[in-house]
């Protein structure tokens, strides 16, 4: 082999720099187009004078937050005794105050649906009636983050327990409640992955079964399929808020069901209820009510086609319910993708009262002009219009995207078309009759996101919350939620 002299390997290297140099001081600033891809380089400009990382100031955000919370605590079949004495869910109330670091936006029939939502709020406990608030959101509040924190402020203040709804087979590893489940069902969801062939998934956009679909025609014969069994186990978590792992009512909430299919109940080991699912194939919800938290309960499932399992809801008594519906991978456009002979009479037999809606995020880094961001907001606004026809009493709030980053030239800077998505979501939102949150504003604005992660509040992937940044975002939200209450609770009648 022949022998390379050292000489030589410094003049390949110096060479290598004399080409780069050119390079560095021929770049065009907004780099090359080569067919139709642009192939950027550091410039003259930025090897002399590299660009720094530049972070919001964000102190005044963190010193002025508070986010602690006050912790409380004739039939041969068998037959559950329902033992409930209906008294979970006293509200605890608290001091109101009309000041908040953010402010939610609308226009004057958004305030009307706000204050009609109020009134629904502070007259539930004493009248020990239960609402329920649906946060719909992306990965940012997968696993109950954000959701759990916002649950307990406000069933703390207004009354109720349990998490409310909670999927039928659950992915995302919650820490608000323990879920098993037998390896034969599987996940069906509107927004990604597999999917019904019948859009009946009700308000969580998602549901399980057992056994595959199958269309009762003529030519179809149940006795050729084999009866198989499968079921689902749920218990509170130890390590959940007080709020949400003190419940002693279970809903159980169901459609497709075309077949003969039994259910037995198990509680802590022990068999407590038998019953046949009723098999018109419409929405139905199978109630269950218990003296005190019930621990593990198995519910299990024998036929030979499965229904829809579309959702479980553990609840108080009374009070408010703060569902957690993460969808993750979504933009929020999945409300026209739900068959409404589903999703309206779940809306109904929950009383949901206000849907927030936490979207926006999945879409930022495809923007690629101003263009692609209206029509974004415009479609969304048609899913907001949706929501509020399946279930006119409710209010909805959209809650914007936060601040995210993208890394150009070793510097973390806030998304080119994110400032003007929140503009334009915030147009939709409010003359859609909603109202609207900006998470972006309330961070401290562009370029906030580095200033998070560098306190400990968010992903080195300068998109998610951390814990602790999740838990500071809800209070941020509940803050800005409170003022406007308390100003309509101070307002004369």
């Amino acid at each position: 082999m022949k022998e390379i002299r050292p000489y030589k390997i410094v003049l390949y290297i110096l060479g290598i720099f004399a080409i780069l140099w050119c390079v560095v001081f021929y770049v065009p600033e907004d780099g090359w187009n080569i067919f139709g891809s642009k192939i950027k380089f550091l410039t003259q400009e930025t090897f002399y004078n590299p660009k720094k990382q530049v972070n919001a100031d964000i102190t005044d955000i963190i010193a002025s937050t508070d986010t602690t919370t006050q912790q409380t605590t004739e039939d041969a079949r068998i037959r559950h005794q329902n033992s409930s004495n209906g008294d979970l869910g006293k509200a605890n109330g608290g001091e109101l105050t009309d000041n908040a670091l953010s402010q939610i936006t609308m226009e004057e029939i958004g305030r009307k649906n706000l204050y009609a939502f109020f009134t629904a709020l502070s007259s539930a406990s004493p009248n020990k009636k239960k609402i329920s608030i649906l946060h719909y959101g992306d990965s940012q509040i997968e696993g109950d983050r954000m959701t759990c924190y916002l649950r307990q402020k406000i069933q703390n203040q207004f009354g109720g327990n349990g998490p409310g709804l909670i999927p039928a087979t659950d992915v995302y590893n919650s820490f608000t409640f323990s879920q098993t489940y037998s390896e034969n069902f599987t996940r069906y969801t509107c927004f990604g992955g597999k999917k019904l062939s019948v859009a009946n998934y009700g308000a969580m956009a998602s549901a399980s079964r057992f056994t595959p679909e199958y269309v009762m025609d003529s030519t179809f014969n149940l006795d050729s399929l084999v009866e198989q069994t499968a079921w689902i186990e749920i218990s509170p978590s130890a390590v959940a808020y007080s709020r949400a792992k003190s419940y002693n009512n279970t809903k159980m909430h169901y459609n497709g069901c075309i077949a003969p299919t039994k259910l037995k109940v198990y509680q802590n080991g022990g068999l407590i209820h038998e019953e046949e699912l009723i098999t018109d194939g419409a929405q139905h919800t199978f109630k269950l009510s218990f003296a005190s938290t019930p621990g593990t309960l198995k519910y299990e499932f024998t036929g030979k086609i499965s229904p829809n399992i579309c959702a479980f809801s553990l609840e108080g008594d009374y009070g408010v319910q703060v569902s957690n519906i993460a969808m993750r991978g979504s933009s929020g456009t999945v409300f026209g993708r739900i068959r409404h002979n589903t999703l309206r009479p779940m809306f109904h037999e929950l009383n949901t009262k206000l849907v927030l809606l936490q979207f926006g995020g999945n879409s930022i880094p495809f923007f690629k002009d101003s263009l692609s961001v209206r029509n974004f907001s415009s479609y969304f606004k048609s899913q907001i219009n949706t929501i509020r026809r399946l279930c006119p009493d409710a209010m909805v709030i959209v809650m914007g995207p936060s601040d995210m980053s993208s890394l150009e030239e070793g510097v973390y800077s806030t998304y080119e078309f994110l400032p003007y998505c929140v503009d334009r979501m915030r147009e939709a939102t409010t003359s859609a009759g909603g109202a609207f949150w900006s998470m972006y504003d309330a961070m401290g604005g562009k370029n906030s996101m580095p200033a998070w992660v560098e306190k400990g509040l968010a992903g080195k992937d300068y998109i998610h919350f951390s814990s602790a940044g999740a838990k500071f975002a809800s209070q941020l939200f509940y803050d800005a939620l409170l003022s406007e209450y308390s100003k309509w609770k101070n307002e004369p009648n």
